[in-house]
This record gives C-alpha cells, structure tokens and sequence, in this order.
C-alpha cells in the first residue's frame, strides 16, 4: 500500500489504547482513535437535496468495457449505505461512485464475511479490507460505514483524486492485483448514486 495512504488508514483504523485492545501489525504507537461516524459540521455537511448532475458522476465519461450485475435489495441497502457515509465525511456525489464502484469489483456490493478457502488472505466486507494490514477489526470492516470511512480517508489522501480516472483514484487506495478492474463498475455505480442520493 502507498507509504502516504497507508499511514492514514493506519492512523484512522488503528484502535485506541483507552478500549485496552493492542493495535494490528504495522500500527504506530500512537492513540489515534477509530474511524470516527459523526456527521461532519453542518457547514461541511453534503446537501441531499439538489439534483444529481451527470457531470458530476461521470467527468472523464463512461470507459469502454463497462459491466453490470443485477442488485438484490441487499446490495442496493448497501449501496445507500455507502452514500450515507460519504455524505456523514462530507463528500459528494463522485466520491460515492468511486466508492461504490471500489466495492462493486471488491465484493459486488455484497458484505461478506470469512470464505474459508476462496479468502484472499483475510479480507473482508464490502471493500475486502485486511485487518492485517491495520484497516480495523473484523467487526469493523463488516460495518459498512466504518469501512465506507476507512475508505473515504484513504481517498482523501489522493492527491487530485477527484480528476483521476476512476480506477487509478480507486488503486491508489486499494492496491489491488488488478488495478484495472474498477474502472467497468464505473456506470454502474454512476447510476445507482443518481438513483439512490437524495433517498
């Protein structure tokens, strides 16, 4: 994981030393505390009410290759969970579809758990985060707005992440083996924050 982000996600998803519980591996020694889920000021606060601008969701267009799959209510709740997070970090409309796009490669928006075998090491939940790599504990990175959150602050690190292609904004954060593969959930993602942003 790049040194810059890694730092942050470690920094935010590092436990404190007040819950008595000992930090991951590679942690620093410091007490930061957990991803935190209070709304931000209202000043900062993401309005939901104006409408959803194409632009906005899709500034670099939709790349070639796109591809779809079809959402149970499940992963459609987990979806709106994702955009009520990114507005809680006050984020807009692109930082959720780079979100949702992220965890659609990762899990197809499905929140997953341990899957023995067929586990890439030990990650889970929808962004298929590792405890062993300091994004939080299992019980966290299931709960899908801490994880939104880990995700979202890693982002933030990104220099520029707003005008980057999707799947390099998304790499950066998630240091994937296939760097590419985020940018096909782009439409996908795209239309499920039109859909589900002001809901």
């Amino acid at each position: 994981m790049n040194k810059l982000i890694q730092r942050g996600v470690l920094s935010i998803a590092g436990l404190t030393a007040a819950a008595g519980i000992a930090a991951g591996p590679g942690l620093s020694q410091d007490t930061t505390p957990a991803v935190t889920t209070t709304p931000v000021a209202a000043t900062q606060q993401v309005t939901a009410d104006k409408p959803v601008s194409t632009d906005k969701l899709l500034p670099n267009g939709v790349p070639a290759g796109q591809s779809t799959v079809p959402l149970t209510d499940e992963q459609k709740a987990n979806a709106k969970a994702i955009i009520e997070a990114t507005k809680k970090n006050g984020m807009d409309e692109r930082a959720a579809v780079v979100a949702i796009a992220t965890a659609l490669q990762e899990s197809k928006l499905e929140n997953l758990g341990h899957l023995g075998d067929r586990n890439d090491h030990d990650s889970q939940g929808l962004f298929q985060q590792r405890p062993s790599s300091g994004w939080g504990t299992v019980e966290q990175i299931t709960d899908p707005e801490y994880a939104t959150t880990a995700f979202l602050t890693g982002l933030k690190q990104v220099d520029g992440w707003q005008d980057l292609p999707l799947t390099q904004a998304a790499q950066t954060v998630q240091v994937s083996a296939y760097p590419d593969h985020y940018a096909q959930w782009e439409k996908q993602a795209a239309d499920l924050v039109a859909e589900l942003w002001t809901r």
